[in-house]
């Protein structure tokens, strides 16, 4: 063999060895926006079953953004794991809040799922150094938004010349009146109606946002009020819950969270009405505002813990209404 040849092949081994080191993976130089965007696929063929539509939206979303911060900051279309860096991850944190224009908690969720990618790729040895060291993901705290009973009551009572606001609207109080998380009034079956030896229905299921995250479910225990009852009433006949023995024809989220906006426009209301608007005043108007406690509160949400619950009593504060109330009385004496 030729001296020449035999330096090539050095040079090639050489080079294998040293990429080796570096990337962890022989030659394989895998890119991030290629690795998001098959990640994002695999995602699409698991939808409904181990992923949410609006997880899978978040990581497009988020696969958008870096699209247009990355060639600003390495002057390219896309880049290796190991070029990735602190530095950058601080740069995409402020073109998120000042080109994207998104508020703290919503960038937090997309550096989640930017920070998913970054933790497999750490695993499978595509680079070396966490990017995320150091940096916080600290969310602003909230109140939740819900409405009060007589904004509940207005759209309950509104009447709709349009078929689908009247859907929606039904749906929605069903959610408000159940404390149901969208995605478990969208899988809601006849299973899930259970009926006790007072002959009164009750739902009994487990979150699909906790199966869905592979975790212990906990279950749902809701007594049915007259108003869902009704509703469900109302659509068991309908051709879409015969089809796919469901108890409501619900709508994908988004299209029900813009359907929702016209419906407040509609209603005078001005709060941004989303579907887990209805949850949230399932937990405030109409159970801890009428006195019940908040162990059975919890129950109902199908929270792990009275802590997760402890935030809508925040909120409402209904001992502080109740003391002032005795306070109100004794000076009116």
């Amino acid at each position: 063999m030729k001296q020449g040849t035999m330096n090539i092949l050095f040079f090639i081994l050489k080079t294998k060895l040293l990429l080796k080191r570096v990337f962890g993976k022989e030659t394989e130089m895998r890119t991030l926006l290629g690795t998001m965007n098959e990640e994002i696929e695999k995602m699409k063929k698991a939808v409904n079953i181990d992923y949410a539509p609006v997880t899978i939206n978040r990581y497009i979303n988020v696969m958008k953004k870096l699209q247009k911060a990355i060639p600003d900051f390495y002057g390219k279309e896309d880049i290796t794991f190991h070029e990735l860096n602190s530095d950058f991850i601080a740069t995409f944190d402020l073109f998120l809040k000042t080109e994207a224009g998104l508020c703290r908690n919503t960038i937090v969720r997309y550096m989640k799922c930017f920070k998913r990618i970054t933790n497999m790729a750490l695993a499978k040895e595509w680079m070396r150094k966490d990017p995320f060291y150091g940096y916080k993901m600290a969310q602003d705290e909230t109140d939740p938004v819900f409405l009060t009973y007589p904004e509940l009551k207005s759209i309950m009572e509104k009447e709709f010349t349009i078929p689908r606001l009247t859907l929606v609207r039904d749906i929605f109080v069903f959610a408000a009146f159940t404390g149901l998380a969208f995605a478990d009034v969208s899988t809601l079956t006849k299973d899930n109606l259970v009926q006790d030896n007072n002959g009164d229905w009750w739902i009994r299921k487990g979150r699909v946002k906790l199966e869905r995250r592979h975790r212990a479910s906990s279950v749902c225990n809701i007594p049915l009020l007259p108003v869902p009852l009704a509703i469900l009433k109302k659509y068991e006949e309908h051709p879409i819950c015969r089809k796919k023995s469901l108890c409501l024809p619900v709508i994908c989220n988004q299209r029900m969270n813009s359907y929702l906006k016209e419906i407040a426009d509609l209603c005078n209301i001005r709060k941004n009405l989303t579907t887990h608007t209805a949850r949230h005043t399932f937990a405030t108007t109409i159970t801890l505002a009428n006195k019940v406690p908040l162990q059975d509160v919890s129950v109902m949400l199908g929270h792990a813990s009275t802590r997760m619950t402890q935030h809508y009593a925040r909120v409402l504060n209904p001992s502080l209404k109740e003391a002032m109330d005795n306070v109100k009385n004794a000076l009116a004496q």
